[in-house]
């Protein structure tokens, strides 16, 4: 299994429509590195769903529930959507301060490469950011 984080602007696709709609078709992302690991989530995967654009908190899991097909608000073949299907929303909401200020997560995608909106995450980094929602 492997362990993703992909960000949303909430006024654009928000953790809540992904609880109200139960899944969505992950699309619309238009940079090579993203569509790389699009192509690479497998289902079954779990992901933190993290919302940018001035929240800057991961606020709940979902999982890979249909791997990589053509994206469908393009006829360019080349972009690939997946499907996510929510799992359940995390106790707490994780704040970008607060894993900045984890050393244990400082080498993160998040941190690192903080433009991307699609990501693979070490299951170290996973498991984290989960307890830290536990109050930890």
């Amino acid at each position: 299994m492997n362990y993703w984080l992909v960000k949303s602007d909430p006024d654009t696709y928000s953790w809540q429509d992904l609880l109200k709609d139960g899944k969505t078709s992950w699309d619309g992302v238009r940079n090579y590195a993203a569509r790389i690991h699009l192509r690479g989530m497998k289902k079954g995967d779990l992901v933190l769903v993290y919302h940018s654009g001035g929240e800057s908190v991961v606020l709940g899991i979902a999982s890979i529930s249909k791997e990589n097909y053509p994206d469908p608000t393009t006829k360019d073949d080349a972009w690939v959507s997946v499907e996510l299907k929510a799992v359940k929303a995390l106790k707490t909401g994780v704040t970008l301060k607060q894993i900045k200020s984890d050393k244990s997560l400082k080498d993160i995608a998040l941190i690192k490469i903080s433009r991307l909106s699609v990501m693979p995450i070490r299951k170290e980094e996973y498991d984290r950011i989960l307890e830290m929602s536990d109050g930890d």
